[in-house]
């Protein structure tokens, strides 16, 4: 199918399901399916932000199709049902993404650094050393219990289950949907965790999981076939998953060319650590599949199964995007993310028409920094600097200076040279940043649109990519079969009792 009609049928299907979901959010219980969709780091400004540069794209391709950018709508957006999620932590007012997503999954409100463990797990020891070694843990016996997830409860009702996303798959969101650990940073632990027939398998996954996918090889793969490997024994992690009967795939083109339907079970890993930003992975075409890709191949294993499934899906680089005051690659990841949502919308349609046995939630784990500044005229680009809704001029600070729409109330402010990075696997990037110093930079002969640019900070905390989690409440949005019970404020903790009820777990 051409391109273009294909995302036209696409939208055509996710906007056929949306329009049954409202009438009947059916009772709890009867989702059979769920879909849980994490947008990592994605506050509420980053979904605006996001909207609006969708609309921007849609005027650019389409004159007149919208009154102003303001007015587009994404497909989270859609869903009938919304609430807003406290996402402290057990002992954090801000908190790190492994007890956030744990509170999801599990129920429990976790020490910050700690995976779907009981609460007085500590990340730490009391000399303030972390429990790793390496990338492997160091986590000593007695040190909380493992908490049951919503994918485990899922797996003991004979149901399918998966988890993908576009960091690593032993990363905190992932990983706290299928291991117990209590330092999230034990990448090799939590790989062998997920591996049948290791020594340190969690059984409570039965047979094992049946869909795994994005980055992560070096935590599979020995160095003797991996010279970029972080693990310190000779395990082949990944042929021990293919004995098992996975199929395996390490590219987008083999990916794309595997026949899912009949793929008992699949792993699939296509980086060595995280999958690249979206932006990047279109502009360098680099054989990595999309987040839509993987979460249409996921379907595909996992809906074959009669008694229903269990999916995450996470748009995890969102995040790393937003610790680099990089407002571009955020918001391109944060609409590659809706595509997800609204290729799993589709494609449920066509499965279980007016979503009526399965639900979708969409939500975040916690906030970012990042701010709308000023009073900008209705269509200013959103990456923009601002232009002053009365005058149409641009609006200056009061050093005189213009300023842009969006920036961070802190972060590392690198300077613009070749070596700033935003990550540690982002160096390469030739960086487009505010000058350090005492005085702002004249942003007026900047493109502050420029894929690289670096949004301005208030608080300047050094450290390329050390701009900090937000700890405000976050959105969620439901739709389908139970979904009329997410309504309010609540914490998120109750978020797992409230997919549990839906899904009769």
């Amino acid at each position: 199918m051409h391109p273009i009609l294909q995302k036209t049928s696409l939208a055509l299907a996710a906007a056929g399901a949306l329009a049954l979901l409202a009438p009947a959010a059916h009772a709890a219980g009867e989702a059979k399916n769920v879909i849980f969709f994490l947008g990592d780091g994605m506050g509420p400004v980053t979904v605006t932000a996001a909207r609006i540069y969708k609309g921007e794209k849609q005027l650019a391709e389409k004159a007149g199709s919208l009154a102003s950018s303001e007015r587009a709508t994404l497909t989270m957006q859609s869903l009938p049902y919304a609430s807003r999620i406290k996402t402290f932590s057990r002992d954090g007012q801000t908190t790190d993404s492994a007890p956030s997503m744990a509170a999801y999954m599990t129920g429990v409100k976790m020490n910050n650094e700690v995976i779907s463990m009981s609460a007085e797990t500590m990340a730490y020891a009391a000399n303030g050393q972390q429990y790793i070694n390496g990338e492997d843990t160091t986590c000593p016996a007695g040190n909380g219990q493992p908490a049951q997830t919503l994918l485990e409860l899922s797996k003991a009702k004979g149901r399918a289950v998966g988890a993908i996303s576009t960091t690593r798959v032993g990363h905190a969101t992932p990983a706290a949907t299928y291991a117990h650990i209590c330092n999230r940073n034990g990448y090799n632990s939590i790989a062998e965790q997920s591996v049948p027939g290791h020594a340190n398998y969690n059984a409570r996954l039965g047979d094992g999981i049946d869909v795994l996918m994005g980055g992560g090889q070096r935590n599979y793969l020995p160095k003797s076939v991996n010279p970029s490997s972080k693990r310190t024994d000779t395990a082949n992690l990944v042929d021990m998953m293919k004995a098992k009967g996975y199929a395996y795939v390490a590219k987008g083109s083999e990916l794309a060319a595997l026949d899912a339907t009949k793929a008992p079970k699949l792993l699939g890993l296509f980086t060595q650590s995280e999958m690249a930003y979206e932006l990047d992975r279109v502009k360098q075409r680099l054989d990595e599949p999309s987040l839509s890709d993987m979460t249409g191949k996921a379907l595909d294993v996992l809906s074959r199964n009669d008694k229903g499934f269990f999916l995450m899906v996470e748009g995890g680089r969102i995040d790393h995007a937003l610790h680099g005051t990089n407002a571009k690659r955020a918001l391109e990841d944060t609409l590659a993310f809706d595509r997800a949502i609204e290729t799993a919308m589709a494609y449920m349609e066509k499965k279980d028409p007016g979503l009526k046995n399965t639900l979708i939630v969409v939500t975040a784990d916690h906030d970012h920094n990042m701010v709308f500044n000023g009073y900008s005229r209705i269509g200013n680009p959103i990456l923009g600097k601002v232009q002053d809704y009365q005058s149409g001029q641009m609006a200056k600070a009061q050093d005189g200076k213009p300023y842009t729409t969006l920036a961070f109330g802190n972060g590392g402010r690198p300077n613009a040279t070749a070596s700033s990075q935003v990550n540690a696997e982002d160096g390469n990037k030739p960086w487009i940043a505010p000058t350090r110093g005492a005085e702002r930079q004249d942003l007026s002969g900047v493109d502050t649109t420029d894929d690289n640019y670096l949004q301005e900070v208030g608080l300047n905390l050094g450290t390329p990519g050390s701009e900090t989690h937000g700890g405000g409440d976050v959105m969620l949005f439901a739709g389908g079969a139970g979904a009329r019970i997410f309504k309010g404020t609540m914490d998120n903790t109750k978020v797992f009792s409230k997919v549990r009820e839906a899904a009769g777990l």
